[in-house]
């Protein structure tokens, strides 16, 4: 198993941190991990081809504010996987108070999830959810694995830098090793969850994450990359999903497509929009249908 190494944002430089140039399992912080922009993520490729290099370069360099939205996904990760900041009760009804606005801003100053105290009682009662589902509370097992570790390979093919952030690293054992990752969601059901798959592009983020643990020699062919997904909403149904392998296929396909533009991109330093041509469009064909029969 390759070995963990220490990277602290205390040695990094005003510009961002020192490059990793050598592939293996990283114990840093959140906001270090993302500050390696030179290094591809999936979030990162599935937005280099689901909007363009230009969209990808410019969320670079204007990192997204933290959103109100975000803090009980964030909150619930804290407390299925033990480790992350630090939850923080602005305990008033309403949040557009002078107070309660002073109170959330320096929670999100020092690093802090700000959440009411309704929020707070439900992170807790899904954490509680999860330590009673029977695999989801196998698969993050605190005496079996570690919460957030980052890992940085090289991409043969291209020789860009490549990083994934595992919400769980599960302990070096003989036999098939199931590697999980955590997600809050709307809806526990399958069926919704194909959808979900989809529009979030997590056959991308599994074939990205199966491609670094395979890379470090932390997983084999035979071994498994689920998602834990869990409801927001009482009683926070818990269903544990692994994408079939076509959708692994689709998703490895796009990941190679954003690895070959990030390259090319990052060569040139040219990061364009859509097209840069002249682009032919026609109406939507229910408009043209109805058209063609109405005038022509």
């Amino acid at each position: 198993m390759t070995t963990v190494v220490q990277a602290g944002a205390t040695t990094a430089p005003a510009a961002g941190p020192e490059p990793i140039t050598e592939p293996g399992i990283y114990d840093m912080d959140n906001e270090t991990y993302h500050s390696h922009r030179y290094a591809l993520s999936s979030s990162g490729a599935r937005k280099l081809i689901e909007a363009s290099p230009a969209h990808f370069r410019y969320e670079q360099d204007h990192p997204q504010p933290v959103k109100k939205i975000w803090d009980i996904g964030n909150a619930a990760h804290k407390l299925v996987l033990g480790e992350g900041p630090e939850l923080r009760i602005v305990d008033y009804d309403r949040w557009d108070s002078k107070d309660a606005k002073r109170e959330v801003a320096e929670a999100r100053t020092a690093g802090a999830v700000p959440l009411k105290r309704p929020e707070y009682e439900q992170v807790h009662e899904m954490a509680d959810a999860l330590r009673r589902h029977p695999v989801a509370s196998l698969l993050f097992d605190p005496e079996h694995g570690t919460p957030e570790r980052s890992l940085f390979w090289r991409d043969d093919r291209t020789g860009v830098m490549r990083r994934a952030r595992l919400d769980w690293l599960p302990n070096p054992r003989s036999g098939r090793l199931i590697i999980p990752d955590y997600k809050t969601c709307v809806s526990a059901k399958p069926e919704k969850l194909e959808r979900v798959i989809d529009d979030l592009g997590y056959h991308q983020q599994d074939d990205t994450y199966r491609s670094a643990c395979h890379a470090l020699g932390i997983a084999d062919e035979t071994s498994a990359f689920v998602f834990v997904c869990q409801e927001k909403t009482a009683p926070y149904v818990i269903t544990v999903i692994e994408v079939n392998a076509t959708a692994r296929r689709i998703g490895a396909a796009r990941n190679r497509r954003a690895l070959e533009t990030f390259a090319h991109c990052t060569a040139t330093g040219y990061w364009p929009g859509y097209s840069d041509d002249v682009v032919p469009v026609a109406l939507p064909g229910w408009a043209e249908t109805r058209d063609t029969l109405e005038y022509l």
